[in-house]
């Protein structure tokens, strides 16, 4: 955006719409904002468990014949697609609003999705995932900036984790799907992974009926010329919750005063990231790319390892995907409370050295065939618990650390940055490194992740935020405030 669309003589208001937000008791209207937006994270979980547990069976001549290592590089062009759209829909997200773009990302989802079900070989196969790839990237924006932003701040963090936790929840359906899908004595090989895409598609088309219901954002509407909309929007949820017998603390902050927004230049953008937030952007880069290639590494090419490591039948995958799936789930549901109780920093700071040291350790006795296929099962369900969280604490970290009015474009920044430091690359090279068949070669990409997890929690001692339990506009005032 130019310079010239900023507002060159602004109208300053006053409003307690974050106050007014914060306060909220829990109520009936945010369990639909959670399960109105947060279906997303279970569509991405759904898409990346089928590419994973599908991956073997890809390779089968009655299927698409592809290679182990065309297997890995579609997998990195869903993720790159996701890098694209990301930062596409992320810009759009902050300039045009949280609501407008939940349904522009869910419908490109559910379109490549559908398409994916259709393809003919690898270069249509590698198309459609990229194109599936851009509209989830879009959605993380979109959803992760609204979330936070309509959640209370006393339990934002639990929240969100726990949100981010249920693309698990996908992985589950997408693994338990292909147990059926993928055994060619119930459904032939040529057509099995074909109806496990299609499920992806017929499931979004729901959530686009639910989202109807999800409000703009208040913070946002109120920083864009727009708070008697935003107020309009914060008293119909008050009505919900007080008709519901709870009551209301009274606001004891001072209204917040803001300028009237249009956009944000790209040269004020620049500068917040690079100069006035320097820190919290390095903080943010090494979380995300870490856990990144620390996830993406492992899971999209678990399949490739089980069957050629352990012998496991490509078609019987996905029961050692289940329980790793459930890990992920239940880890920052039953860590998510920590987040705020103890806070955020001594929790990212253990769920990322652990993790990393876990992950090490394992590494160790892969390398020297220690493990057999269930061990090696369990091995990454006790890592992953931690993990989970880990991971889902990079996503809540990056959108609190900076102002509302740039919030979706550096979720998308960041989200881009550290898929592709740590997830565009990792599936094809640990792809390539499973196609070895050394363990030892194998294991050295495991040591590497191990270093970057461990890596992140240094860095989180140093730069990281209390955040817990405070507003959005506490911890990184809005642009518009600044006079």
């Amino acid at each position: 955006m130019a310079d010239s669309d900023s507002v060159a003589t602004p109208t300053w208001i006053e409003t307690n719409v974050p106050q007014r937000m914060d306060r909220l008791p829990w109520s009936r209207w945010h369990w639909l904002v959670v399960i109105g937006l947060g279906v997303t994270w279970i569509l991405d979980g759904l898409q990346v468990t089928l590419a994973g547990a599908i991956g073997a069976v890809l390779q089968k001549p009655q299927a698409l014949g592809l290679t182990a290592v065309e297997v890995g590089m579609s997998a990195s062009c869903y993720l790159s697609g996701a890098v694209l759209g990301a930062l596409v829909f992320g810009y759009a997200t902050d300039r045009f609003g949280r609501k407008k773009l939940f349904y522009i990302t869910l419908s490109v989802y559910l379109a490549a999705a559908a398409l994916t079900a259709f393809a003919w070989n690898f270069y249509s196969y590698a198309a459609f995932m990229w194109l599936a790839g851009s509209g989830i990237g879009g959605e993380y924006a979109a959803i992760n900036s609204a979330i936070d932003e309509l959640i209370p701040a006393r339990v934002r963090g639990q929240v969100d984790l726990i949100i981010n936790s249920t693309y698990w929840l996908g992985a589950m359906l997408g693994a338990g799907a292909t147990v059926i899908l993928l055994d060619d004595k119930i459904i032939p090989t040529w057509l099995g992974w074909r109806v496990s895409y299609a499920i992806g598609a017929v499931l979004g088309l729901g959530v686009l009926l639910i989202r109807h219901w999800v409000p703009e954002s208040p913070r946002w509407l109120m920083v864009h010329g727009r708070n008697e909309e935003a107020e309009a929007i914060v008293s119909a949820i008050e009505q919900q919750v007080t008709a519901g017998g709870a009551a209301l603390a009274e606001i004891e902050e001072k209204p917040l005063r803001i300028a009237i927004h249009t956009g944000t230049p790209w040269k004020q953008i620049f500068k917040t990231l690079l100069v006035d937030q320097r820190k919290r952007t390095f903080l943010g880069l090494v979380l995300m790319s870490s856990q990144a290639f620390f996830y993406n590494a492992i899971f999209f090419t678990y399949a490739l390892v089980l069957n050629k490591f352990y012998n496991v039948p490509a078609e019987t995958v996905s029961w050692y995907i289940l329980p790793f799936a459930l890990g992920n789930l239940l880890g920052p549901i039953l860590l998510g409370h920590f987040f705020d109780a103890v806070g955020r920093k001594p929790m990212i700071i253990f769920t990322y050295g652990a993790s990393g040291l876990l992950l090490a350790i394992s590494a160790v006795l892969f390398q020297f065939d220690l493990l057999s296929s269930i061990t090696q099962s369990v091995a990454w369900v006790a890592i992953f618990f931690i993990a989970s969280s880990a991971a889902s604490a990079a996503y809540l970290t990056v959108s609190e650390l900076f102002p509302l009015e740039m919030r979706a474009l550096a979720i998308a920044i960041f989200y881009a940055a550290g898929t592709l430091v740590g997830g565009v690359f990792a599936p094809s090279i640990f792809a390539s490194l499973i196609a070895t068949g050394s363990r030892y070669t194998l294991s050295l990409g495991y040591y590497s992740g191990a270093a970057l997890m461990m890596f992140a929690a240094i860095t989180e001692h140093f730069f990281g935020v209390a955040a817990e339990r405070q507003s959005l506009e506490s911890i990184s005032p809005p642009l518009s405030s600044q006079e």
